[in-house]
């Protein structure tokens, strides 16, 4: 079947129809760098590298663009109250960002915008939006848009503007859900709050050249990026959840009243992401950051804790409320380390060669098939890591049964990288060959003739040198090799 997204502005699950065959234009909201990004942030981009990593697998041609916002009031608060520059702190909690996402095998985006480099472009947009009176200047200096001028304002939010707090303009980045007001364009130079960061926009304003000192707002910043990369119109917008209002449904309001055109075709988003079924907070204890989670986790190295929590992500339907506990990622964890074992009893198993057979080639096409279809059903990743684990399942049985031949265990690793190419699961360096030392294998035979020969003192004994060496005995159907730990 086609692709089926879930559009929220539509509330509906929709065929997917890209905008041009050419290429699929995918936008989503980059960090705010002032600090570590914690759990809940990451779950965000896990599921835009699912949705990205899908449509790739499905043969689209896609380009990504994720901004960073390193124009803030909390960057710019904790900039000052750290005594150094902006671009200092931001630099340094983007590089940790992008750190974080690499050790969770997301793939980044094409383009990554410091919105720092977007400010013409900003300008640009307010200029317009001045001369078609969307835009208005307050008292203080400041930019606003002006809500009451864009009819379809709450479309996406779906928001009840009767029920919702009004108020005649907000200037702070971040306000209550619960609020509708003009929001600001651009910011009025405050030397308290604003310090040495600040930027001069030169507007037309009644038909005379100003210059309008202070710096962006947080919402006309995403605008500013899709435009200057991808123009007025895009395929898909994502996000976790939290951004859909305000943020996502000012985006909207500036965006099409600047070009006039539909600005994004599809809008989809992350669920929250709860520690114990609890919103995550430092108060309540129980905000974590990916280094946190590794640290509480010691006897685990941390690429597994890694694998564990992207795994946890993928066990749970994108649009739902994901629950984060140490016991369930200690059992994702187990989970990978089975996926793990497979790829070594694959490595290890002597096949014999021979054509592939009609069935084997056939449940080969089913998984396929079955996996394809989860995933053009709204990025089902908790469905196809069904037929994933079935597929181990089918795996382990014959390798058990010695009844792969040399060509189908080729076919097999050939079908779990197809896979992965979404999963970003799986360790293909197990299958490498590695060399064992001849002494090592020397202990291995003596060991395994003292099995044979019954003198299990002797062969645990020879267990024990070969661990002390830094290897392990693997003992299956197919014999017993060593492996390094």
């Amino acid at each position: 079947m086609p692709l089926q997204l879930q559009n929220t502005f539509s509330q509906t699950k929709e065929r997917f129809k890209p905008l041009s065959q050419e290429f699929v234009k995918v936008y989503y909201c980059g960090p705010t760098p002032y600090n570590f990004a914690h759990i809940g942030n990451l779950r965000a981009y896990l599921f835009s590298d699912s949705v990205v990593r899908t449509l790739r697998y499905l043969g689209y041609k896609v380009k990504t663009v994720m901004n960073v916002t390193d124009i803030d009031d909390k960057t710019i608060r904790d900039s000052m109250a750290q005594g150094i520059s902006l671009q200092e702190l931001t630099e340094k909690f983007t590089g940790l960002f992008l750190e974080d996402i690499k050790h969770l095998s997301i793939i980044s985006a094409d383009t990554i915008v410091p919105i720092s480099t977007a400010i013409d472009t900003m300008v640009e947009i307010i200029q317009k939006l001045l001369d078609k009176k969307y835009a208005y200047i307050a008292d203080d200096g400041s930019i606003y848009y002006s809500i009451k001028k864009f009819p379809k304002y709450g479309q996406l939010a779906h928001l009840d503007m009767k029920g919702m707090k009004s108020s005649v303009r907000i200037n702070n980045d971040e306000y209550e859900k619960e609020s509708v007001a003009d929001f600001a364009l651009w910011k009025a130079y405050d030397t308290e709050k604003d310090g040495p960061n600040f930027w001069d926009a030169i507007l037309v304003i009644d038909g005379e050249e100003v210059v309008v000192k202070g710096r962006p707002g947080w919402h006309i910043e995403c605008s500013a990026c899709n435009l200057k990369h991808f123009g007025p119109e895009i395929d898909i917008h994502m996000g976790g959840i939290d951004n859909i209002f305000p943020h996502h449904e000012n985006e909207i309001a500036q965006s099409e009243a600047y070009s006039g055109k539909k600005f994004a075709k599809y809008w989809m988003y992350a669920g929250h992401l709860l520690v114990d079924n609890k919103k995550m907070s430092k108060s309540a204890g129980n905000f974590y950051t990916l280094a946190d989670i590794v640290e509480k986790v010691p006897n685990e190295k941390p690429e597994m804790v890694y694998r564990g929590f992207r795994l946890m992500n993928l066990q749970t339907r994108y649009r739902e409320n994901f629950n984060f506990t140490f016991d369930r990622l200690g059992a994702a964890i187990q989970t990978v380390k089975s996926f793990d074992e497979v790829l070594r009893r694959l490595k290890h198993y002597n096949a014999p060669s021979r054509k592939i057979f009609r069935d084997f080639r056939e449940m080969m096409q089913q998984y396929v098939q079955a996996y394809i279809e989860c995933l053009e059903d709204d990025i089902g990743t908790p469905e196809a890591l069904a037929i994933v684990f079935d597929c181990f399942g089918f795996i382990n049985s014959g390798i058990d049964n010695n009844s792969f031949s040399l060509e189908e265990k080729g076919a097999i690793i050939d079908l779990l990288h197809s896979f992965d190419t979404v999963l970003g699961l799986f360790d293909f360096s197990l299958l490498d060959f590695t060399e064992i030392p001849a002494e090592i294998e020397l202990l291995l035979i003596q060991r395994n003739e003292a099995k044979a020969q019954k003198n299990y003192p002797l062969a645990d004994s020879l267990r024990d040198q070969i661990g002390e060496n830094g290897y392990k005995i693997v003992d299956d159907k197919g014999g017993s090799h060593v492996e390094k730990v």
